[in-house]
């Protein structure tokens, strides 16, 4: 599942890319949300296969099945289940609901929860395709062949072959496929940083029933002095984080995690080759009734204030935290995490200096209510919670980003579509040295477009003027009236192969608190550092951009790099 970090290079590819659309299904709107799954199945009286998991990442492909639902109680004994070359007879019994087929029940029991029923040993699934039939007995009930057939393709290792809304594909073995909760007419707190790195400190330091802390990192010394007298209290406190970030754990992480499981908290890291998703790049925490959700990763630069311009959000609500915790458990319990301890034997860390720089503080925390504050999740439903939401702007967008991985991204095609209808839509990218070569090509492209096409649209890098280091926020405000806040970034490697969480919330009070700080930053990004206008970039490169396969496949794979250096 992961993908190496590859050298940055230079691709001057900013007119149209092919890339898959976003997935259907309904998202969030400036209004409510409303939920969505991408697990039905139309309604049928027969039993229809509806996934299979042909090739485990285990030895002989031990504990491979597929799953049929039966939509009434069934007799087995009528059935065969064949694969074109074997055809094994089931057993004796009646079912109902889905049901699991396998030659290795045991080994089968521990990767569905569905219900396992042993078929025979010599039944197998090629790993190369294969076609599953369920054919009759002589003198038995008929079943409709639509729905009593599978046919899947060449099957990636540890990911199950699974019925969506909009047709068959794959995924990990395990994903969850969460819907969008949403909570109504409640209190949050927001923040912006480096600006209040008091918020997440407090939040922890507040806590008095239980902590989980979900983050790509961890590396910040206060908030794990907070974590260890929280555990010292009696507060249950356990961490989630990645066991495999870009650029190694560093050194100063691998010793904060030390103290704190030497003190019992419990940390666990995700990662290895059973891993759900690439990455687990969130960044929040569940403190009692509290749900923090934030753009910033748990390291001095982020949280710590000595850095980064991020955005977080604390939703005050019960509910909102449950479900916060519920993903949580869900990752944590997963077969792909170990604990740190176990993790870290033979493993060697890297050295790494933490950012000390300090910035004059221009916004404080505000609190507010929102009318209704919805959970976002990649993969399961951020990608069409983002695009629903920037479909559904009238009068303007204000998107802070560190990056955005290609001009045919889908966000930026909602965006740009936005501009297309009248909406005033401003972007404003990371001029980080690691990103600003590209951010400047989306600049310059987005720009060239809205003067070509005439769009109310406009692009610029950021220009800090010392109040912060770079961008590393990934926000999003929608007419004044709604924002998102969380660790998505603008890639489709983040919105669909990462573990990320993000907010949006709905209300004046909390978009408008965004869209001051974006529009501050917006005015102090005027030039580029170098007195030129951010929206008369140089653009002379733009006629020799190549198109191609291999340029996209490259920007492609750059996603991924960029992505998890944020």
């Amino acid at each position: 599942m992961r993908s190496l970090a590859l050298p940055l290079v230079v691709v001057l590819l900013l007119v149209s890319i092919a890339v898959p659309p976003a997935v259907a299904g309904t998202g969030v709107t400036k209004s409510k949300s409303t939920t969505n799954s991408t697990s039905t199945t139309k309604p049928t009286s027969t039993p229809q296969f509806v996934a299979a998991y042909p090739n485990p990442a285990i030895d002989d492909d031990a504990g491979e099945f597929v799953v049929v639902s039966f939509p009434t109680k069934t007799t087995l004994s009528e059935y065969r289940l064949s694969d074109g070359e074997t055809t094994a007879k089931l057993p004796n019994r009646t079912v109902s609901g889905r049901v699991a087929f396998s030659a290795d029940p045991v080994i089968a029991a521990n990767r569905t929860n569905a219900t396992v029923v042993a078929v025979e040993s010599g039944f197998s699934l090629a790993n190369g395709g294969d076609t599953v039939r369920f054919v009759t007995r002589p003198n038995a009930t008929s079943v409709n062949p639509a729905n009593a057939s599978l046919t899947f393709p060449d099957a990636p290792e540890g990911e199950r072959w699974h019925r969506t809304e909009t047709g068959w594909t794959w995924t990990p073995l395990g994903a969850s496929d969460f819907q969008v909760a949403s909570v109504e007419d409640t209190k949050v707190r927001t923040f912006v940083l480096p600006d209040s790195p008091e918020v997440p400190l407090e939040t922890i330091q507040n806590a008095n029933d239980r902590i989980l802390l979900g983050g790509y990192t961890f590396a910040t010394p206060r908030i794990a002095d907070a974590l260890l007298a929280a555990e010292k209290r009696g507060v249950d406190v356990r961490l989630l984080l990645e066991g495999g970030p870009v650029g190694g754990i560093p050194r100063r992480e691998a010793n904060l995690l030390d103290r704190l499981t030497k003190a019992g908290v419990e940390v666990r890291m995700v990662g290895g080759p059973l891993a759900r998703y690439s990455y687990h790049h969130p960044k929040y925490a569940v403190a009692d009734d509290r749900a923090l959700v934030m753009t910033e990763n748990w390291k001095p630069a982020g949280t710590g204030g000595h850095g980064s311009r991020g955005w977080g959000v604390v939703v005050e609500d019960g509910q909102m935290a449950d479900r916060l915790a519920t993903v949580f458990e869900d990752d944590a319990e997963q077969r792909n995490t170990v604990a740190w301890p176990e993790f870290r034997k033979q493993r060697s860390f890297e050295p790494a200096s933490p950012a000390n720089a300090s910035f004059p503080k221009t916004f404080d925390a505000k609190s507010a209510t929102v009318e209704s504050a919805d959970l976002l999740l990649a993969p399961d439903n951020a990608e069409t919670g983002v695009v629903s939401l920037i479909d559904s702007a009238d009068e303007s967008v204000r998107i802070q980003q560190a990056g955005i991985g290609n001009v045919r991204q889908p966000f930026l095609r909602a965006a740009v579509s936005a501009a297309r209808r009248g909406v005033d839509v401003k972007i404003l990218l990371s001029s980080a040295w690691y990103s600003e070569k590209d951010n400047r090509r989306i600049v310059e492209w987005v720009n060239q477009r809205a003067e070509k096409k005439d769009l109310p649209l406009e692009a610029r890098l950021s220009n800090p003027k010392g109040r912060y280091e770079k961008i590393h926020a990934k926000g999003v405000v929608v007419d004044n009236e709604s924002a998102v806040v969380g660790s998505l970034n603008w890639n489709n490697h983040s919105a669909r192969e990462n573990r990320e969480v993000a907010v949006v919330l709905h209300g004046e009070q909390a978009a408008g608190f965004y869209a001051n700080s974006f529009d501050s930053d917006w005015r102090a990004s005027a030039s580029d550092g170098n007195g030129a206008s951010a929206k008369r970039l140089p653009v002379g490169l733009l006629g020799a951009v190549a198109l191609g396969a291999i340029g996209a496949l490259l920007l492609a794979k750059r996603e991924v790099v960029f992505e998890n250096r944020r």
